[in-house]
Order: structure tokens, then C-alpha cells, then sequence
């Protein structure tokens, strides 16, 4: 009897997504008309002709014709901050360099001071600063790179178009894209002494710090609207800390960056911080320590953290705000926040930010977080204890930023009754922090299966990351559904294809946070990719269905939900640095290592294409 009823409940999930079923397990056609009795077989002229296609063009992003601000220009901006900004340069770190050569050494922000923060990060094999040490002049592409591939026999069939000011575009980030990590006064991240040795390292990844132009121009002309990027903060601020100085040819790059953006006819998306912080907040010790939840020691929780990420923030905003529409404050908090206090800084951190851009600035775009989760769907979405289990997972991937900054609620109980040390928002943080995001980010990859573990989720709340590795969720994590099924087509990585999951997702998200959404980053890393033949990699249908299924089901959940999705970013513009990992390749252009040579996917093309023929702009 529980299989007859795991069948029906099944059945009505599917048949709520709008896919039909009949009594006998078959897909019904409703847009089908009945075929003759019999078909009539004849005899006609052959040609190959019917073989030719017609060749189509990427459209590019036309020239812009008028200006927008989101916000004051830096002179008057600067004045509303509360402490004074110095400015200065620096030198660089180049490879194999052993001593300090400044002999500034009493100033504790000198050049003797900022090669110190690289000696003690003592990085192995660095020794390759990559081929560019200048920034490289955009060349217009030739029209044969903007060929469109031949389409995938099947496709979405939807009828919808994105609603206007639906904002499409692709990301990257700095520390997976940039390289040139010690060049031009940028100070060591944690992300320099977060993997073995045996690990590629994130030193040149894909020069794009000075081939930022040429992948700007690179997405203007494919038609690409909006390009999400993040700001190294080290870049910024060598320092980290509040009064010390600011970086001019930081500042002076990230300004042009910006500006070539608007340039070309796109907009701009800003990240302060993308997993990249500062590698002043961790010590030897702590960076090796288990955490409480999360995956690595971000630096969040230290005493520090609040001041100067803010004071960062505030910085970034008195420079770029005048022209950037779209602030994201941190990259999906949880991952690196290694315990309560991290999660908590983070809260109080963002909320101060978003009351300093339009209460301060009087900024009129958008500042939200970006988060992440891998929907958790009960196993058996009948039984009420699945149930409270994957609620419980989403609560504390997502509901501990939520509640308090969306909603002005407490922080979960499932958060206060599990963290070691954690404790509830007084009454009068909770009406600071409350509203403080125009948008939810969400990392919406793909799903997960939820149901409760054997030993029960309480006993394993009790434990950490040590005794139980379940904790501290403290639920079962599967990709298979109740019958045994793969929940979607597998990737490289965790990802799997798993549209009508993102449906109920969005769903979830909007009406449980009641705060407009972003599709802030989905990609999908197809298996093996990286062994095969460059033209092979280029035909990625696998990434294409992924795509093109996913934004199907965001027009669903526009029009047919009522789901107030404002926008989606692909992720990622090109192959790039996973972190230790260039075999797990989630972008839309292909990088050739050794040349820095770029090359577009078939699912660049049919992305873009998608939302062009949905915004009445197809090609």
C-alpha cells in the first residue's frame, strides 16, 4: 500500500507541473491533431538541397544611447562616509621572490609591509605570472565566430516572453577568473592557502584581469545584456582593515572595467565578495579547524569581520555605485561561514550595507544577497516527517539570512538549537536588519532528495562535523528519488538537470520569503568534457538542455505561478578555475590553458538565443 500511495502522490506532483498523464503511464499530446487513417506514399524530385540551413548571426548588443545613474557620483559620495580615504600604490609579488626589497619599514602600510603579507603566505610553486602584465586592447571578433550551431531536434515549447526589465546575463568571479593575484598592489586571499599543493592553484586561471576588455567584447557580441562579475577585495584594500589605504590601480581598474561595460552597450552586476577574503583574518590554526557548518573558514566569524567588510563595502559603492544598478554584498554566505558567529556576522554586516546605500547614498538600484541550496524535496512528499526534514535543510541553507533580512524573523530553531553558541536577534536587531534586501540571489544548481536518517535527526544534533558527518543538517542527502531514478541527467559534479524542481523551487522561495528573485548563477559541467576533441567540447548539448529547460520553467513560474522572478544569470561565462579544478567546466566558452585563446559553446548561442526570441529581439 505505501507504493500505491508514493505512485499517487508522485502523480499529482507531476500533473501540477503541467505534464500530462494518462491512466495507462503514457505522455498524452494535447497539441496534436489526429493523423489521416493512413499515410499516402509518393514519388518526387530528390535534392540535397533540403540539407542546407539558413546561416544565422549572433546579434550584438547595440551602442548605448543614453545614461542612466543608480547613484551619486564619488565626490559627492565620498563626503558621506565617516572616516577619510587615502589612496596609494604598491608594487608586485613576483615569482620567486624571497626577501623584502623596501626598506619603508616603519610604515606599517608600506611596501615592506605589503610584500610581508606574501611572505608569510609562503605559496608553493609559484612561479608563473602568465603571459600578460598589461592590460590587452579589445580586436573587434570576426563574423565566423558568431555563427549560430545547428538547433537540438527537440526544444522548449513554450509560448511565453520574459516580462519587461527581466535582467539576463552571464557571471564570473574575480579570484576564478582573474589571475595576477599578487600583481599591482593586490594582497593574498584565503583562496591562496585553501587547497594542497597538488592542486592547480588560482595564480593565472584566466588572465582575465587584463584580458577583461576582449571578454566583454567577447559577450556584447554574442548579444549578452548584463555581465555579473566580483571585486577582489584585496585588490581594493591590501590592508583589509578600516583607515588603511585604498589601492589606486585597484580602483582605477575595476573603474574601467565598469565603464568598457557601458561602453559596449551592457550593464554591470557587482559582487564584493566571492569566497575571496582577505587572507588577513585566518591564522594557521583556525584555518585548518572543523566547522560548524559550512565547507571552509571564510574568516567570517572573526571579531574584525563586520567593521571591515562594511567599511569595504562602503568604499565600493562611493566609487562605482553612480553607474552600477545591481549590488550582490556576499557570495553564498553559508559555504564559508564556518560557524554561528560567521552566519551572524554576515546578517548584521549585509543590513548595514543595504541601509548605507539608500538610507546614506540614497542609491536607486539594488542590493540583495546570493545564496545557495540545493533544493530539499522530501523523498515521500506524503509523509509529514520528510517533510519537516526538508524544511528543516532549506531553514538552515537558507532561512537563517531569510527570516531576519527578508522578513524581520528570528533565526530559525533549527539553527539556534543546533550551532554551538548560537543565539536569537533581540527584538531591536530584528527591526534594523528586517527588509534590508531588494532580491533574493539564489544559486539554484540543482536538487536534492531529503528524508530522515535512521538514528533520528535529534540524536544527531546533539553531535558536530567530528562525530556525525550527517551534521549539522542531520538529514539524508541522496540524488535518486523514491524509486530508485537518478533525479535528473548527471554532470561532472553535483549538478543534475532538474527543471521541474527549479518550478517548485521558485515557488517555495517566493512564497515563503515573499521577496523577488534572481536565478543568481546556474551551470552544469558536462561529464568528461575537458578529455575530449575542442570541437567536440564545443557542442554541448547537455549544457544547452540544462539551459534552455531551466529558463523554461522560470517563464512557467512567471506566468503560470506568479512568481516575481526579476532575472537569471548563467553561470559561467567561460571555463574557468573551480577551486582546484579545471576538468569541472561550467562555462559557455572554451579556454584554451596554454594560449588564453577563447572559443564559444553551442549553448552560449542557444541561451542567448532563447531569451532573445522571448524578448521579441530573436535571431
Amino acid at each position: 500500500m505505501k507504493s500505491l500511495s508514493l505512485l499517487a502522490a508522485a502523480v499529482a506532483v507531476v500533473q501540477a507541473q503541467e505534464v500530462y498523464i494518462t491512466t495507462s503511464g503514457y505522455t498524452a499530446r494535447p497539441q496534436c491533431t489526429e493523423p489521416p487513417a493512413t499515410p499516402t506514399y509518393r514519388f518526387q524530385s530528390f535534392s540535397y538541397a533540403s540539407l542546407n540551413d539558413t546561416v544565422r548571426y549572433a546579434i550584438s548588443v547595440p551602442s548605448p544611447t543614453t545614461t542612466h545613474t543608480y547613484g551619486p557620483a564619488y565626490s559627492e559620495a565620498v563626503a558621506k562616509l565617516s572616516t577619510t580615504l587615502s589612496t596609494t600604490t604598491w608594487g608586485s609579488w613576483l615569482p620567486g621572490q624571497t626577501i623584502i626589497s623596501a626598506t619603508d619599514t616603519a610604515d606599517k602600510y608600506g611596501q615592506a609591509a605589503w610584500s610581508s603579507q606574501w611572505l608569510h603566505a609562503s605559496l608553493a610553486n609559484y612561479t608563473d605570472i602568465g603571459l600578460y602584465t598589461t592590460t590587452v586592447s579589445p580586436t573587434p571578433l570576426p563574423t565566423s565566430e558568431l555563427v549560430l550551431p545547428p538547433r537540438d531536434y527537440f526544444g522548449p515549447t513554450d509560448c511565453y516572453n520574459f516580462p519587461e526589465g527581466f535582467t539576463f546575463g552571464v557571471a564570473g568571479s574575480a579570484a576564478q577568473i582573474e589571475g595576477a593575484i599578487g600583481l599591482e598592489g593586490r594582497a593574498p586571499s584565503i583562496l591562496e592557502k585553501m587547497l594542497p599543493d597538488t592542486k592547480p592553484q588560482d595564480y593565472v586561471t584566466n588572465e582575465n584581469y587584463y584580458l577583461y576588455k576582449q571578454d566583454i567584447q567577447r559577450l556584447a557580441s554574442i548579444g549578452v545584456k548584463y555581465y555579473s562579475f566580483s571585486i577582489s577585495w584585496g585588490r581594493i584594500l591590501p590592508f583589509t582593515v578600516p583607515g588603511s589605504p585604498v589601492n589606486e590601480q585597484g580602483i582605477k581598474h575595476y573603474n574601467d572595467l565598469i565603464d568598457y561595460v557601458l561602453e559596449v552597450g551592457m550593464v554591470p552586476i557587482v559582487t564584493m565578495l566571492h569566497f575571496d577574503t582577505p587572507l588577513y583574518f585566518i591564522n594557521a590554526s583556525a584555518g585548518y579547524a572543523v566547522p560548524d557548518i559550512g565547507y571552509q573558514n571564510g574568516g567570517y566569524w572573526s571579531e574584525e569581520f563586520v567593521e571591515s567588510f562594511v567599511n569595504y563595502g562602503k568604499i565600493l559603492f562611493t566609487h562605482f555605485a553612480d553607474r552600477v544598478p545591481f549590488w550582490v554584498t556576499i557570495n553564498e554566505p553559508l559555504l564559508y561561514a564556518f560557524n554561528f558567529t560567521g552566519l551572524d556576522n554576515v546578517v548584521h554586516a549585509h543590513a548595514e550595507l543595504y541601509h548605507f546605500y539608500h538610507d546614506t547614498l540614497n542609491g536607486t538600484g539594488k542590493v540583495g544577497l546570493k545564496l545557495n541550496d540545493n533544493f530539499g524535496v522530501p523523498k515521500n512528499p506524503e509523509n509529514q516527517t520528510e517533510i519537516d526534514a526538508a524544511n528543516r535543510f532549506n531553514d538552515m541553507q537558507l532561512g537563517v539570512f531569510t527570516y531576519p533580512i527578508c522578513l524581520g524573523q528570528q533565526y530559525p530553531k533549527s539553527i539556534l538549537d543546533t550551532l554551538p553558541g548560537a543565539k536569537p536577534l533581540s527584538k531591536k536587531e530584528l527591526e534594523y536588519i528586517s527588509h534590508t534586501t531588494d532580491f533574493i540571489g539564489i544559486d539554484a544548481y540543482t536538487a536534492t532528495v531529503i528524508s530522515v536518517p535512521a538514528e533520528g535527526i535529534e540524536n544527531c544534533a546533539k553531535q558536530n562535523m567530528t562525530t556525525n558527518s550527517l551534521y549539522p543538517y542531520c538529514v539524508t542527502q541522496e540524488t535518486v528519488n523514491a524509486y530508485g531514478w537518478d533525479i535528473g541527467y548527471r554532470s561532472q559534479s553535483y549538478v543534475y538537470i532538474t527543471p521541474i524542481y527549479l518550478r517548485t523551487y521558485l515557488s517555495y522561495l517566493w512564497n515563503t520569503y515573499k521577496t523577488p528573485l534572481i536565478l543568481s548563477e546556474f551551470g552544469f559541467p558536462v561529464y568528461a568534457e575537458s578529455t575530449r576533441d575542442l570541437v567536440d567540447q564545443l557542442y554541448d548539448s547537455p549544457r544547452s538542455e540544462y539551459y534552455l529547460s531551466f529558463m523554461s520553467e522560470v517563464l512557467k513560474s512567471i506566468w503560470e505561478d506568479g512568481v516575481n522572478v526579476i532575472g537569471a544569470i548563467a553561470w559561467s561565462f567561460m571555463d574557468n578555475w573551480e577551486f582546484g579544478d579545471y576538468a569541472q567546466q561550467f562555462g559557455m566558452q572554451v579556454v584554451n590553458r596554454t594560449t588564453q585563446e577563447r572559443w564559444f559553446k553551442k549553448s552560449f548561442f542557444d541561451i542567448v538565443d532563447f531569451v532573445g526570441a522571448r524578448n521579441g529581439l530573436g535571431y
